[in-house]
C-alpha cells in the first residue's frame, strides 16, 4: 500500500547548491538536501539539469540516479548501501 491516497506525480524539477526543489501536481513543494543523494550532490548543475520526469519520480540517465516521489515524501535518501552489512 503506497502512503498516497491518490497518483500525486512531480511536476518541476530545480536544484540549487544544496537543494533538490519538486513541485508536486497536487500543489505542494518539496525541498530536499542534496546531501541525501550524493550524486546528485557530487554532479554538475548541468548534469542536473538534464532529468526526465515519470509517472513515479524523477530519473538522471547521465548520473544514473532515480528519485521517487513516495521516497521524497517519506524522505527516503540514496539507497544504494542500504543493503550493505553494518555488523563489523
Amino acid at each position: 500500500m503506497s502512503i498516497l491516497d491518490k497518483p500525486v506525480s512531480a511536476q518541476k524539477i530545480w536544484t540549487d547548491e544544496d537543494y533538490l526543489w519538486v513541485t508536486l501536481s497536487d500543489g505542494r513543494q518539496l525541498a530536499t538536501p542534496l546531501s541525501y543523494f550524493p550524486r546528485l550532490l557530487n554532479a554538475t548543475k548541468a548534469q542536473r539539469d538534464v532529468f526526465e520526469i515519470s509517472g513515479r519520480g524523477i530519473h538522471w540517465d547521465e548520473l544514473d540516479e532515480d528519485v521517487s516521489v513516495e521516497g521524497l515524501l517519506l524522505g527516503v535518501g540514496d539507497q544504494t548501501n542500504h543493503h550493505k552489512n553494518k555488523a563489523s
